[in-house]
């Protein structure tokens, strides 16, 4: 197994698919609990779009998507609605007495890992290709873990990942989570 930036249409195609099968609204609350789940359900054509800009990063066994870990740039918010309410919030937020928005960086778009691959080290990979990959271009990853999604969070802590901001909005309550490669 090995991580990698995206090369192929069959591999977005992978990535809607694991991102509709870990969807909040696809998941058995039992399963939420003890697996997490994902916020934001992902299309073909926003993915296509998404990886004109920068492709993300897989954790591919073979042929088969162990897990993705989305690169969703600035710029991207200009087609993504979700993403551009996202970093209109992040913007304001202070971090070391500077704004974000005086930073570089861009937001980690959803990182999710097939079941069958979860445990094995996969969140892990994804993550460090990242830094491989975009530690020289940004300061810093950051991106929104819904509070009750344990996992993700205690996942995202193991990484590096600190929680600088808490806020609610009408979908949920997010901690904003940043790794910083300063």
């Amino acid at each position: 197994m090995n991580a990698t930036i995206v090369k192929t249409d069959d591999e977005l195609k992978q990535i809607v698919e694991l991102s509709h099968e870990n969807h909040r609204m696809n998941v058995p609350e039992i399963e939420k609990r003890k697996e997490g789940f994902i916020s934001w359900e992902y299309s073909y054509e926003l993915l296509k779009q998404m990886h004109k800009l920068h492709p993300s990063i897989i954790a591919k066994d073979d042929d088969k998507l162990a897990g993705y870990a989305l690169v969703a740039l600035k710029e991207a918010k200009a087609f993504h609605k979700d993403l551009a309410t996202m970093i209109n919030n992040l913007e304001a937020i202070i971090y070391n007495n500077k704004k974000l928005s005086d930073y570089r960086y861009y937001v980690m778009g959803q990182v999710c890992v097939d079941k069958d691959y979860r445990g094995k080290g996969v969140f892990d990979m994804l993550y460090q290709h990242h830094k491989t990959v975009f530690k020289n271009m940004f300061d810093f990853v950051v991106t929104e873990i819904s509070v009750s999604n344990y996992r993700s969070i205690r996942a995202h802590e193991k990484v590096g990942f600190k929680t600088i901001y808490s806020y609610k909005d009408a979908m949920d309550e997010w901690n904003v989570v940043l790794w910083d490669w300063q």
